[in-house]
């Protein structure tokens, strides 16, 4: 016998429940009861996730659960919020057991890493969309914003990038890294909350580092420099590069500056900060690396190491373009 909405609901998300006592009323109600701690400001994000738009088809149903999750915390790393709730619109073509318990447990693992408490949601049947919105708490006046970065800081960002686009473009990424990097992102939690001492700016990258960057520099009328041989590269991109691109001209420069997915932090700091900062985000996985100045002129512009410009091919992901 098939599975009704509520049995859903029963069986995979309201039973697994958290002990936040900021918690009043959670899944079982009309609406959840929430109460923000005094002298915190709450931060709300959402994303909604599509089957062959925002991840490929043949996904596992843990990769999307975690995904899903995933990039809203992503926002609240870039907030320098601390995750506290999460609700869950779930749309499946199926009441399919296997593939909702995996979903679920993907899931939960994350949301038990950073006490996350899933408060209420809805479910529904028609074609694969995952919509999370996330909650978080932060100090006022302490939260990282788009805006506030000035001309001679320096541009940041943490871990890798380019990996999540090569798996994308890779024939067949199989179990590898890289399609770890794509299906299961580490949103930078510790990150964001060290960062909230001394970044003037914030943001993360999901539609690619020159998209996300532009957003960034865009309100304060702003430009930058990138030095483009600095960008952070894993050693899987590396040594996939040596066969996909072993003259380095083409994907080895596009994908970091450009594929997005990876959602990793973009950042500005005053340089009287940045040894400090480096020397407390060393010790955080995903660390940082300096990439480039914010400059008064606004545009990006990309140099290589030996002073000769960059341009790159295209700039990020354009959600209403039929190229990216």
């Amino acid at each position: 016998m098939a599975e009704s909405e509520f049995d859903i609901i029963r069986h995979y998300f309201a039973g697994h429940r958290s002990s936040r006592d900021d918690v009043m009323v959670g899944i079982g109600d009309d609406a959840a009861l929430l109460q923000v701690p005094p002298g915190r400001v709450l931060a709300v994000c959402m994303d909604t996730l599509v089957a062959g738009v925002h991840f490929p088809l043949e996904t596992t149903a843990a990769g999307i659960g975690h995904k899903a999750l995933a990039v809203n915390l992503s926002d609240l790393a870039a907030m320098g919020a601390e995750p506290a709730w999460a609700t869950l619109a779930l749309t499946v073509p199926d009441n399919d057991a296997t593939w909702l318990a995996s979903f679920s447990d993907a899931f939960f693992a994350l949301a038990d890493r950073y006490a996350v408490q899933l408060v209420g949601g809805d479910t529904t049947r028609g074609p694969l969309a995952v919509t999370v919105q996330a909650h978080g708490f932060v100090t006022p006046g302490k939260a990282l914003r788009r805006q506030g970065a000035r001309p001679g800081e320096r541009i940041y960002v943490t871990g890798t990038l380019g990996d999540a686009g090569l798996a994308l473009r890779m024939t067949d990424p199989g179990d590898s890294w890289l399609r770890t990097r794509l299906d299961f992102p580490e949103p930078r939690i510790e990150a964001g909350l060290v960062l909230r001492d001394y970044a003037s700016a914030a943001i993360d990258i999901s539609d690619g580092l020159l998209a996300d960057l532009g957003h960034l520099l865009e309100g304060d009328r702003l430009g930058a420099s990138l030095r483009i041989d600095a960008l952070p590269r894993s050693e899987a991109f590396l040594e996939a590069m040596q066969v996909l691109d072993p003259d380095r001209r083409g994907v080895y420069y596009e994908l970091p500056l450009s594929a997005g997915d990876d959602y990793e932090l973009c950042f500005t700091v005053a340089e009287k900060y940045c040894g400090e900062m480096e020397a407390r985000l060393a010790g955080i996985p995903g660390g940082c690396r300096w990439i480039g100045v914010v400059e008064a002129a606004p545009g990006i512009r990309c140099y290589r190491d030996d002073g000769s410009p960059y341009r790159p091919s295209v700039i990020g992901y354009q959600h209403f373009s039929s190229t990216p």
